[in-house]
């Protein structure tokens, strides 16, 4: 007697093509997502928006935004941490969207 009807254990071509179409939509939808990202400008700011960093979604330096104001040639320093800390904060909306619009998927798929 053969128990192996439509397939292995249950799980017939039908149930395979399914699953085959559902993971290549899947595939599709992560790829339009990640596109999206990258098309996706991410502002970080510090100090009260004197500094601005614009990255695209794959944390490409766009543009950089420099009030005079903050420009002390004596105290070089904070300025390279305000250029620092909008970096940092771009960087983080954009883990923050990736994770947003890309949802984690079990391992191997």
């Amino acid at each position: 007697m053969n128990n192996f009807r439509g397939g292995f254990n249950g799980f017939g071509g039908a149930n395979l093509q399914n699953l085959m179409r559902q993971a290549q939509k899947m595939q599709q939808d992560m790829e339009k997502a990640k596109e999206e990202l990258v098309n996706t400008d991410f502002i970080g700011t510090s100090g009260g928006g004197m500094v601005q960093i614009t990255l695209t979604g794959d944390k490409r330096a766009k543009k950089v935004e420099i009030k005079p104001e903050v420009v002390d040639p004596d105290d070089v320093e904070m300025l390279e941490d305000l250029i620092q800390s909008a970096i940092n904060d771009a960087v983080e909306k954009i883990t923050k969207a990736e994770q947003e619009k890309l949802p984690s998927l079990p391992q191997g798929l």
